[in-house]
């Protein structure tokens, strides 16, 4: 089987490519300006030609002129079209080579999705500058984005974990699919506020579908054409015709407040609408043999509800109807064929045939949001493993287990074991040895495999839980609140899951900060006894290696490891490698004495 080309050389091919069809559609850009410029020739040449004396052929020539005019304006539109859409592409494909190379920070960081206080997210680096979000997004809608930080802050049930990751490895395999899904979605994305519009208006409630409507949709243009007839023909006055005329126009507005208020929920939404019906239809001419991307393909391909389809017709609905926007040609459309009535009963029609399916619609397109973003971190990180999630309770077992957001060429693995309850996994180690990275691997590597995702490491193995840490902890000066004191209330947090039996994985980092030394042995050796005691897990970081002799006492349940740092001379060499034991070295006094304190 020939091997695929690394993702890296994809990309930077595609920017080539994009490029190459970016400056053949400019060229053609311009010789359709020089064609419709060279168009206003042709008039004076009719003219020249064929007038006074030929009337009927300089009007045909005309006639042909403005065809092949207009002709000209659909292709140039169509051109320009087709070169947004590449420009866009040729962006997914650039900021996929960026974020390669480890620049992602201008992504959106997705920190307004991030809960307060939640039980791990800031700690991890879930959301924020060069976060997760961050690093794994690609959706194009702002339902897709809040989706994936559901995803990213609770667990999927276990039985729905390997659906999503045999979706993400099919999935990944469909690059030109995925990003043409992104350019498409990039050029509007689909908002949460349109969304609201939308649903809103579908819960109005409205009525003019009754029958004397119908038939003045079709009696009213023959009387107002007919007028206008009359009045060419001489057979009506002319202050009769304009009297008639306003007459005409205040009868279009009978049902202006109605129009009013279908408009103010969509006007101006066309553009996002068109955006959402190019992804849909995209996703409906697709092919898949996964049962769950098949599941939201027939969400939206149901033959009596095609959401590419529905979304095409309301795209053409709101076209018309934002032509009321317009102050000449509105009151003519109004007093000739009563177009905002028209619009507003198509409308209708639409809503009450769609109005049961518009969310389920919306909610296929933000999981397609989410299962691209997936599988794009799936086809970017070949090497990563899809893990082996298990309901047993507990085991943790990871090899070659490393940080995601840490670049290739400078991240260190570890192998990681940790089975069953009551277990508690003590790190001692030197300051800046590694001892919180490895947490955060340990903690952002379960998140991930929490939602179905590939996670850092070459095989992963581990228990269905949910993710709960004390690390990063910061005081609250609008609460009144010392970083002790917060500490005290997410470690109360922890306390009660453990005496609920909560099944979940504790990452604990330096804890009891910020008291003194001896309130912070005391208190730490405690708290590892009721864990040990109420069967929880835990890996804990500490400087406290005295901590560590709680192995003497606790040999089932406690086994120490630790980071350690090389020394020579007054020079430090970290291996950042989880080693077995308590560690014996320090550096905290090297550095001291390196930044001018006398020791």
């Amino acid at each position: 089987m020939k091997e695929s080309p690394a993702p890296a050389v994809t990309y930077a091919s595609n920017v080539v490519s994009c490029d190459e069809r970016l400056n053949a559609l400019q060229r053609k850009r311009n010789r359709l300006g020089w064609a419709r410029l060279s168009m206003i020739i042709f008039p004076a040449g009719l003219i020249y030609l064929f007038l006074p004396g030929q009337l009927l052929l300089f009007l045909a020539g005309m006639i042909v002129v403005v065809i092949f005019f207009l002709w000209l304006v659909v292709k140039d539109l169509n051109n320009d079209q087709e070169i947004s859409y590449l420009e866009y592409l040729r962006k997914v494909n650039l900021s996929e080579l960026q974020i390669m190379q480890g620049d992602y920070g201008n992504q959106y960081d997705g920190k307004n999705l991030e809960i307060p206080e939640h039980a791990y997210a800031a700690d991890l680096d879930i959301f924020g500058k060069f976060s997760l979000f961050q690093y794994v997004n690609r959706c194009t809608s702002e339902q897709g984005r809040a989706l994936l930080a559901r995803r990213f802050q609770h667990p999927l049930e276990l039985k729905n974990i390997s659906e999503y990751q045999y979706a993400v490895k099919e999935m990944s395999t469909t690059t030109a699919w995925r990003q043409q899904w992104q350019a498409i979605g990039m050029a509007e994305g689909f908002s949460v506020d349109t969304e609201n519009k939308i649903t809103q208006w579908l819960e109005l409630s409205e009525d003019h579908t009754s029958t004397i409507w119908n038939i003045l949709l079709y009696i009213f243009p023959v009387i107002s054409v007919g007028t206008l007839l009359f009045f060419l023909s001489g057979y009506i006055p002319f202050s009769l015709f304009i009297f008639l005329m306003i007459a005409y126009f205040y009868f279009s507005g009978f049902k202006v407040k109605a129009v009013n208020a279908s408009h103010g929920y969509l006007s101006r939404i066309l553009p996002e609408v068109n955006s959402l019906y190019k992804q849909l239809h995209h996703f409906e001419r697709s092919n898949w043999s996964d049962p769950l991307i098949n599941r939201y393909k027939s969400a939206i391909t149901q033959e009596a509800h095609s959401a590419g389809a529905a979304f095409y017709q309301l795209k053409q609905l709101l076209n018309r109807f934002d032509m009321r926007l317009n102050l000449l040609v509105n009151p003519l459309l109004n007093i000739f064929f009563l177009w905002d009535i028209r619009q507003l009963i198509a409308l209708l029609a639409w809503k009450k045939k769609n109005k049961t399916n518009v969310a389920l619609w919306i909610n296929a397109m933000a999981e397609t949001d989410l299962l691209v973003s997936l599988s794009t971190f799936a086809y970017n990180h070949d090497s990563f493993c899809f893990p082996d999630v298990v309901d047993d309770y507990f085991h943790f077992n990871a090899t070659g287990l490393g940080h995601p957001l840490i670049a290739e060429n400078k991240r260190v693995v570890n192998d990681t074991v940790l089975n069953g309850t009551g277990q508690i996994m003590l790190i001692t180690g030197s300051n800046m040895a590694g001892k919180s990275t490895f947490l955060r691997s340990v903690g952002i590597n379960t998140v991930l495999a929490m939602m179905g995702s590939p996670v850092c490491a070459t095989a992963f193995s581990m228990s269905h839980v949910q993710v709960i840490s004390s690390m990063r902890i910061a005081d609250n000066l609008a609460e009144n609140t010392s970083t002790f004191y917060a500490e005290l209330k997410k470690l109360k947090t922890i306390i009660d899951k453990v005496n609920q039996g909560t099944r979940m994985l504790i990452l604990m980092d330096e804890i009891l900060r910020g008291t003194n030394s001896i309130d912070r042995h005391a208190g730490s050796e405690a708290l590892i006894e009721q864990m040990i005691r109420q069967d929880a897990v835990a890996m804990l970081a500490t400087h406290d290696v005295e901590l560590g002799s709680l192995a003497t006492k606790y040999p089932a349940a406690i086994q120490n490891y630790h980071f350690d740092v090389q020394v020579k001379g007054e020079e430090l060499f970290f291996d950042f490698k989880l080693k077995d034991g308590i560690c014996q070295s320090m550096n905290a006094s090297i550095l001291m004495r390196k930044i001018g304190i006398q020791m």
